[in-house]
């Protein structure tokens, strides 16, 4: 395994400079270039910091990398639903939770909505595979038709609301996950 390149692969997912990564940990950017190239090894307590600071931990960065799934079937999915609201949520990747984006179908019936979410970081996509909707950003609300996009910054309370008599269906993305 290599150790240096696998920690250049998780500071650059985390999209931190190697300065950034030194100052988090209070190690030096020269220190950190060093690993990185396989020139020093880090104490199990500074990797143990390293590690933490890019969001894993050691068993997990020595665990042998398995083959990452590409694609997923029905059985993977998983789903959850609301009577009351009258949606119905499927994730369409498993355990997307623990990765940048968070892809699902989404199903309003008549008169259905999704939970109102508070603001957060990130960015949220969407696309009408069937019926029509109402994106509510705040206190503005847009219809989106069947066929059509939306893609926002989620910095105000935002729902989706099914704005016709007919069952509407959309892929919604999310990142960071917040399904």
């Amino acid at each position: 395994m290599d150790i240096g390149e696998k920690i250049k692969r998780l500071r650059i997912e985390k999209q931190l400079t190697q300065e950034e990564l030194a100052n988090r940990c209070e190690l030096s950017k020269g220190f950190i270039s060093q690993i990185e190239r396989n020139l020093t090894s880090p104490s199990i307590a500074t990797l143990t910091d390293i590690l933490d600071t890019l969001g894993t931990n050691l068993p997990d960065f020595f665990k042998e990398d398995s083959q990452e799934k590409i694609v997923f079937k029905k059985d993977d999915m998983g789903e959850t639903s609301d009577d009351e609201l009258k949606y119905n949520l499927m994730w369409l990747v498993s355990n997307s939770q623990k990765d940048s984006m968070e892809p699902v179908m989404l199903t309003l019936y008549e008169n259905g909505c999704y939970l109102e979410d508070e603001p957060h970081e990130g960015e949220e996509f969407g696309y009408v595979l069937k019926g029509t909707i109402y994106l509510k950003l705040g206190n503005k609300k847009f219809k989106v038709k069947s066929g059509e996009s939306f893609y926002f910054k989620p910095n105000v309370n935002h729902q989706i609301l099914n704005a016709g008599k007919k069952t509407a269906n959309l892929i919604w993305i999310s990142t960071p996950p917040s399904f």
